[in-house]
């Protein structure tokens, strides 16, 4: 069974900064990408970041500049460093990872955090 699990979200103030962090466990055998998605209230689901696992990165625009997505593959963790957080960024953060559980499987999957509150307020 495999297990993604965020940490690190909160409350920040306009222009200061927070880290993310993502442990995938379980039966693993690759996880390529890992990335982050968010979904404020009353919209869709949208991309923020993903790394492959040879550090190939993309990032959507709005966080571009702003935000730096990293791994570490020998412990299946991700993290999102942001910084000058705005308002808008205001969301709930989602780990993902598309995984390979094991040598023998022939596909991968889709597999998801349960989801971090980011709060950007004043």
């Amino acid at each position: 069974q495999v297990q993604l699990v965020e940490s690190g979200g909160g409350l920040v103030q306009p222009g200061g900064s927070l880290r993310l962090s993502c442990a995938a466990s379980g039966t693993i055998f690759s996880i390529n990408p890992m990335g982050w998605y968010r979904q404020a209230p009353g919209k869709q689901r949208e991309l923020v970041a993903t790394v492959t696992s040879g550090g190939y990165t993309n990032y959507a625009d709005p966080v571009k500049g702003r935000f730096t997505i990293s791994r570490e593959n020998a412990k299946n963790t991700v993290y999102l460093q942001m910084n000058s957080l705005k308002p808008e960024d205001t969301a709930v953060y989602y780990c993902y990872g598309y995984i390979r559980p094991s040598r023998w499987d022939t596909g991968e999957y889709d597999y998801w955090g349960q989801g971090t509150q980011v709060t950007v307020s004043s």
